[in-house]
């Protein structure tokens, strides 16, 4: 199991602004994180909505760390990109596993606890830990 390119990219970018610790157009950021501009700031656009980066307009403008790093996980980018993070689809509730039981099938437990096992570790780990 692997996360998206996007994810792993959007984790590129919150770094490269952490790292830089002041304000970056985003061209800067997307040549300093080895991403495309244009897939930069549909990323970019994404961890704005989420608070983890804010923009700023006009000739000055350009983009930086959004609040304390401390305050920044790294399952705070992964769920800005991908979602809440589950193991398997049937947890979502979207899809339908072919239990046919009507019960929560035998592997959901199971799956559930795994999935917020790794979602505690990816939130224990703040991007201040990593400058």
């Amino acid at each position: 199991m692997r996360f998206t390119m996007e994810t792993d990219y959007a984790i590129r970018i919150v770094y490269c602004l952490a790292k830089a610790g002041k304000r970056m157009d985003a061209k800067s950021i997307a040549e300093a994180s080895d991403v495309t501009l244009r897939f930069s700031l549909k990323i970019l656009r994404k961890l704005v909505a989420a608070g983890i980066v804010k923009s700023f307009k006009g000739t000055q403008g350009g983009y930086e760390i959004g609040r304390p790093l401390e305050e920044i996980s790294l399952y705070d980018v992964i769920r800005t990109v991908e979602g809440e993070y589950q193991l398997s689809r049937c947890l979502s509730g979207e899809y339908e596993c072919g239990c046919k039981t009507g019960a929560p099938c035998r592997f959901q437990r199971v799956f559930r606890d795994i999935s917020k096992d790794v979602q505690a570790r990816l939130e224990s780990h703040k991007f201040s830990e990593f400058m």
